[in-house]
């Protein structure tokens, strides 16, 4: 079992913290232009959003296809604490700048609905499988697209508007955090019985394996970081509406997913960069985006089906040897 405490882990926690502070210093100095702060946020959204994904599609092997509809969830509960309720809520908050707490009670807030949404939907979806899976998921996002478009407390159409209360230490530190813990969760018995529904389905209920339990149970968690995902999101774009959280939203998540590789976490955070990041270089051409990224997967499809990483994992293995031990994988 992996110590926690080890040389290895020391090497990635300075190197983690070494990342942030660089890029703190470059916003809070006014070095980093505005929009590549954007799309480092951006990336940290969907570096979550891609690797809860790959918890439903990549280690448990469902075909999920409207995460896009939790990330909804997410950014409307999460409004409703920091736009909505805000003025109730703050007199009970005693302190100074009462933004932190307001940001992260809808954090916490847009992330259980959310949670709780996909625990709701995957009971009765869950027990499909493929095509008629993936259907169904596709059809919840739309329902909750059309909830929220009808929704006059939400703002309709026009959507809501929201104070700029995320920036980048949340951005990045919950990040970490979720890719922390959904990668110790994949590494835990429970992932491996994730794992082995991937693998084989009527083998794992031969041994005992509670194989609706467990798609149930990576769809909630996988709902519930697309939720913070989508509560980061909202909180720092200033206006959120339903059509942002459509059909193209989940595809290009899924792109993200099946780039880095189906069944790797560190592929599903280089998906993420590479995808935000040929968005931000078409910045100027939209009308390509959809094109470029169509025929990406194409290629992908052709000379690497399996993704950049495919199931594997970058390690720094050989760095337990420090320890006097041969690393852990």
């Amino acid at each position: 079992m992996q110590k926690l405490f080890s040389f290895k882990n020391g090497i990635i926690l300075v190197a983690v913290l070494a990342f942030y502070a660089v890029i703190q210093f470059t916003i809070s100095q006014d070095i980093m232009p505005p929009f590549v702060t954007l799309n480092l946020m951006l990336i940290c959204v969907y570096v979550i959003m891609a690797v809860s994904l790959n918890l439903i599609n990549g280690f448990t092997g469902q075909f999920s296809i409207g995460h896009a509809g939790f990330m909804s969830v997410g950014a409307f509960m999460s409004a409703i604490i920091t736009a909505k309720l805000a003025p109730k809520i703050i007199p009970y908050i005693p302190l100074h700048d009462p933004k932190p707490v307001l940001l992260l009670l809808g954090l916490i807030f847009g992330a259980l609905v959310a949670g709780i949404a996909g625990f709701l939907i995957g009971l009765p979806t869950l027990r499909l499988r493929g095509d008629y899976l993936a259907i169904a998921t596709l059809g919840f996002g739309e329902i909750v697209r059309i909830v929220f478009l009808n929704s006059d407390y939400l703002g309709s159409a026009a959507g809501l508007t929201l104070p700029r209360i995320a920036t980048w230490p949340w951005f990045f530190f919950v990040t970490v955090i979720s890719v922390a813990l959904i990668h110790n969760f994949v590494r835990s018995t429970h992932g491996r019985a994730c794992i082995s529904v991937r693998e084989n389905e009527i083998a794992a209920e031969a041994m005992g394996v509670n194989t609706t339990r467990y798609k149930v149970l990576a769809f909630s968690i996988g709902a519930f970081f697309a939720g913070a995902a989508g509560a980061l999101y909202a909180n720092y774009m200033y206006i959120i509406q339903p059509s942002t959280f459509g059909f193209l939203k989940s595809f290009d998540i899924l792109v993200m997913v099946v780039l880095g590789g189906m069944g790797s976490i560190t592929g599903s955070v280089v998906g993420a960069v590479v995808m935000t990041s040929i968005s931000a270089l078409l910045a100027d051409y939209p009308q390509w985006r959809l094109v470029i990224t169509a025929i990406l997967l194409v290629a992908m499809m052709l000379f690497r089906p399996k993704g950049l990483l495919g199931n594997k994992e970058f390690s720094l293995n050989f760095l337990g040897r420090k320890d006097g031990r041969n690393g852990d994988a």
